[in-house]
């Protein structure tokens, strides 16, 4: 790829440089790591801001419907954006001093207001909070057809997203949340009582939610306001540097001549109505995104993660170890995939195989938690099973049992199938704004990036819901469980419908949407030489 030429104008090609797109990915990860801090929200909601399981579980869905106002209208703004600063760079600054001003309010300006006003000023941070994420989430969609137009260059930015997203999503956080984080800031009465008896009085609804273990009380880390004033400066300064790597990332390529059809358009709510109406790609890739994403927030919830590791698999910091073992295999098996799958066939491919692939691999691990349990469901004597607990000494390998392999070699390929279905979504809304301008003549990338950021926030924001309401069906209604919860059959299927049969669910509507989906490898290939000829004739025009 290097060495093709940055412009082929004999076929309206254009592309960027490598380090370009690798630069622009991390305007995704950027946002993520955000939504990673808002992901354990519900633990915060109960016990600093004092509110019910279910309710703090749905309260971020709840507020969608202000996010319904915003989306359309910031997307609408982005498509009539053209300034010296370029069309989606200033979104990125925006969103970001906004998403740090925000939640930098909410979790160390919060906690020292009286109970009465943490409720409704939590609401205010949040309502413009959610403004902040929609301007620089937009940008990871609406720039990528200004970057590059050329269908074999398109998944490349897939490959680095899939890098930095599995070696923070599935490597550095769980070890860092499970192995630091968390341990740190659970705080015991043995050592410390007086501290725990000032966040209490500080904090009176953490009386009903402490621990007690032979005599002693326990204070979860996940319930610690200043476990999350340090996690947010953290997340916040880390998104805020790779907030400005994608900055200069789209420096050259954010100009009039990349973007837009080659002349001046005039975008109203009433082409939105129709290109939401008639764009059949955007509206299949949109059930495809929200089902992918349902899988990812319900998986990787704070909550879940625990439960599985700490109390199904007897060992919260295995988490931290299973990732470790298995995040340098998801990234080749990924990169590989992209390589051969997405750049040679086409992206409509990538992810059907994705898709299918994480079906399988979710039925075998299924399988395995079921003959690993900590109480254990069943058992097969041949297999001479122990608990996937005993890899707590990675290196000690006579301590590997025979289904803690077989854990690892299907979370290996049940990451990279994973990562195949999800982040090829991204360079596909590209495709879809050139194929509006093929079938309509507009040019409407704001519009395709803040539908797949309304989808995005409502999907994360559903999936804490579930999970509160699920685990509150089994007897955790007054607080979310933690890795120091009891075991129960009804814990271990509550956690199995949340890892794996939600995500399943998704995943089959992503068949059934890429059944209707139009946009195959072929298909862009001639949509790519329609475009480059509307836009010669644009400008042509504007010239005459």
């Amino acid at each position: 790829m290097s060495k093709l030429p940055l412009e082929d104008k004999e076929h309206g090609i254009h592309r960027a440089k490598i380090w370009e797109i690798g630069f622009y990915a991390c305007n995704n990860l950027s946002t993520n790591l955000y939504m990673l801090l808002m992901g354990s929200i519900s633990y915060y909601l109960i016990g600093i801001v004092g509110l019910g399981v279910v309710l703090a579980g749905s309260i971020g869905t709840i507020m969608r419907i202000w996010d319904g106002v915003t989306d359309p209208f910031i997307g609408l703004i982005v498509d009539k954006t053209d300034t010296k600063f370029g069309k989606n760079r200033p979104f990125i600054v925006i969103g970001q001093v906004i998403l740090f001003g925000m939640s930098f309010a909410m979790f160390h300006v919060l906690p020292s207001v009286s109970m009465s006003l943490r409720f409704p000023l939590y609401i205010v941070f949040y309502c413009l909070y959610i403004i902040g994420y929609t301007c620089q989430c937009v940008v990871t969609k609406s720039a990528q057809p200004c970057l590059t137009n050329d269908p074999s260059q398109r998944p490349i930015f897939a490959m680095f997203d899939s890098v930095y997203l599995v070696v923070v999503f599935n490597f550095w956080y769980p070890v860092f949340l499970s192995g630091t984080l968390i341990p740190k800031y659970t705080l015991n009465s043995a050592q410390h009582a007086d501290k725990i008896a000032a966040v209490v009085a500080q904090n009176p609804n953490l009386a009903n939610i402490l621990i007690e273990k032979d005599g002693v009380q326990i204070l979860n880390g996940f319930y610690n306001p200043e476990m999350w004033s340090y996690f947010q400066l953290l997340m916040g300064g880390m998104s805020a540097v790779l907030a400005v790597l994608s900055v200069i990332g789209l420096w050259r390529k954010d100009r009039k001549e990349y973007f837009g059809v080659g002349n001046d358009q005039k975008v109203t709510v009433k082409d939105y109505i129709d290109v939401l109406a008639h764009n059949r790609g955007i509206q299949m890739l949109v059930v495809a995104a929200s089902s992918d994403k349902l899988a990812n927030s319900a998986r990787s919830n704070s909550a879940v993660m625990a439960v599985l590791f700490g109390v199904i698999f007897g060992n919260y910091a295995m988490q931290g170890s299973v990732s470790a073992i298995t995040t340098i295999p998801v990234l080749l098996v990924t990169l590989l995939a992209f390589n051969q799958i997405a750049r040679k066939l086409g992206q409509k491919k990538c992810l059907l195989v994705g898709t299918y692939g994480s079906l399988a691999s979710a039925v075998l691990m299924i399988f395995v938690v079921l003959a690993s349990a900590n109480k254990g469901i069943f058992s097969v004597p041949t297999f001479n099973l122990t608990k996937l607990s005993t890899f707590g000494n990675l290196f000690d390998f006579s301590q590997w049992s025979l289904m803690g392999v077989l854990w690892i070699i299907l979370a290996i390929f049940f990451g990279a199938f994973g990562n195949m279905a999800s982040n090829i979504v991204i360079p596909m809304t590209a495709d879809c704004t050139d194929y509006e301008v093929y079938r309509s003549g507009r040019y409407v990338p704001g519009l395709m990036g803040t539908l797949f950021s309304f989808v995005d926030k409502l999907i994360s924001s559903l999936a804490p819901t579930l999970v509160s309401v699920i685990y509150a069906a089994v007897g955790f209604s007054q607080a979310l469980p933690t890795n120091d919860s009891p075991y129960s059959t009804g814990i271990l299927w509550a956690t199995i419908a949340l890892y794996f049969g939600m995500p399943a669910i998704g995943w089959i509507c992503n068949v059934i949407a890429m059944k209707f989906y139009p946009l195959t490898k072929e298909k862009m290939e001639e949509i790519q030489e329609e475009v480059a000829r509307i836009k010669l004739e644009a400008q042509k025009g504007a010239k005459a």
